[in-house]
């Protein structure tokens, strides 16, 4: 549906990443839905994947998020956040016309 597909992952202290549930990405859209329009063009769709429109900041999406996620207590201390950019997989071509 958006043209950015991201991958949100919690970092523990030894570098292990785990893509982040979906219900934590969930709720945090959906917090983000009435309080912070800039986030409005956001839409879960799976564990540790986000798609997003173009105006959606990176550099101000990954502080939000980790801050709610340290808040609502799904992030320990020693663990921290990363949200990066995925190349979206490219459409399929479009198959000719078959002649009969």
């Amino acid at each position: 549906m958006f043209v950015r597909r991201l991958l949100i992952e919690r970092v523990d202290a030894s570098g292990a990443r785990q893509a982040c549930p979906l219900h934590w990405i969930d709720n945090f859209a959906m917090r983000n839905f009435t309080n912070d329009a800039v986030f409005d063009d956001t839409l879960p769709i799976a564990d540790g994947v986000l798609e997003a429109g173009l105006r959606v900041p990176l550099e101000r999406l990954q502080p939000a998020m980790e801050d709610w996620f340290r808040r609502k207590g799904y992030l320990k201390p020693e663990e921290r956040l990363e949200v990066r950019e995925v190349a979206s997989r490219a459409p399929e071509p479009a198959q000719p016309p078959v002649s009969i």
